[in-house]
């Protein structure tokens, strides 16, 4: 990642990078954790970069924490608790209080810095989310938090830095933090991870590896993926139970929507869950042919 002039590099691969026209730079240091930016641009609106690596921008957030949330959520019969890992930005957190049925959402962020610059910088990510009453908004290590408490929970959300060497969160994608994670969920629970970039490309550099982990873990794996512009590619999430998960129809995802959301989607609707859950036949095919399972002892990086 550079700032050069009035211009944004962000290297995609060691052989790619692009570049993005910046209208003003909002905030630029280090917190205990990792780099931030908050930059402006015509393009993307606001957008916030950790590390080097665009996590979320105004235009098309809500592509991204739709795609996240919602199929999770409506997948459960009747989300009460939610538990979010990372989602600093705070769209993660607006899409799940838009579920009336759900009393209590216990947030872990471990970098507090950003979470403030994000409720400063990005208002239109969060809307006000974190004055919720149902939140319970901690800034600490999510494993341990897990680890040790003896809370459940119907929806654990994964709204997490990418998994990258050296990084804050690279040990909150391994079969041993799948296993904390299991045994948080209620009966009928359902998890959710952001799984990293998913186009031709890149799906091997941690996609096909955080769905092969969650298998030896979990007994229904869905992959999933959609498009999210500021990030160059398609993007993964996989949601994972060990209850059946049934396949929804078009109409049903639209009425439980209808029923269960307090506001209009702007991206998920039952057409667009057709859409994100039906993969190309190469990713499909990656998909079955992985054989690594991402371990403490052995963890798998980002690019």
């Amino acid at each position: 990642m550079g700032l050069s002039g009035k211009w944004y590099l962000e290297t995609i691969f060691p052989d790619l990078t692009v570049m993005l026209q910046v209208r003003e730079v909002l905030h630029s240091g280090h917190t205990a954790y990792q780099q931030v930016e908050v930059l402006e641009s015509e393009t993307f609106g606001r957008s916030l970069v950790l590390d080097g690596k665009t996590q979320s921008t105004e235009r098309d957030e809500f592509v991204y924490h739709e795609a996240l949330v919602h199929p999770a959520m409506c997948f459960h019969p009747g989300p009460r608790t939610v538990f979010i890992g990372g989602g600093g930005e705070g769209g993660t957190l607006r899409e799940t209080l838009a579920h009336r049925s759900v009393e209590r959402v216990v947030m872990l962020d471990l970098d507090q810095e950003v979470v403030e610059l994000c409720r400063r910088f990005l208002p239109q990510h969060h809307q006000g989310s974190f004055d919720d009453p149902r939140l319970d908004l901690r800034h600490e290590d999510a494993r341990a938090f897990l680890e040790n408490t003896q809370e459940s929970f119907d929806v654990m959300i994964m709204d997490l830095v990418d998994p990258l060497e050296g990084g804050t969160a690279y040990k909150l994608y391994t079969e041993e933090y799948y296993q904390i994670v299991k045994s948080r969920l209620n009966p009928s629970g359902i998890m959710v991870t952001q799984s990293g970039p998913a186009g031709l490309l890149s799906y091997q550099e941690c996609f096909t590896t955080i769905h092969n982990t969650l298998n030896s873990v979990f007994d229904r794996v869905i992959p999933s993926h959609v498009h999210v512009p500021a990030f160059q590619t398609m993007w993964g999430m996989i949601l994972a139970s060990d209850s059946p998960l049934d396949q929804l129809d078009n109409d049903q995802v639209d009425t439980r929507i209808a029923e269960r959301v307090t506001k209009e989607l702007g991206f998920y609707d039952g057409e667009t869950y057709r859409n994100m859950f039906s993969l190309p036949k190469y990713l499909r095919k990656g998909l079955a042919e992985e054989s690594r399972i991402n371990r403490d002892a052995n963890p798998v990086f980002m690019v």
